[in-house]
């Protein structure tokens, strides 16, 4: 399983997670921060659990591209 955890409060607008993983990530409109797709929010954290492998390359690129290190990629 893939865990893809968003700490978007500190996020600064970048956009190079949404260039690293379209499928996963989108920048809103309203505030033009980003947001983790299909995510669950606890806290300020906004995580997904995927079972989809495929996804990790991609979040894992998003991760080491972000500037202020607010996206985590784990395998469990």
């Amino acid at each position: 399983m893939v865990v893809v955890t968003l700490q978007r409060e500190k996020c600064i607008g970048c956009n190079y997670c949404v260039e690293m993983a379209p499928e996963q990530f989108a920048m809103s409109k309203k505030d033009g921060k980003s947001v983790l797709l299909h995510s669950q929010n606890k806290k300020g954290f906004h995580t997904i659990k995927s079972h989809d492998e495929g996804i990790f390359e991609p979040c894992e690129q998003a991760s080491k591209a972000c500037p202020v290190k607010i996206i985590s990629v784990k395998r469990t």
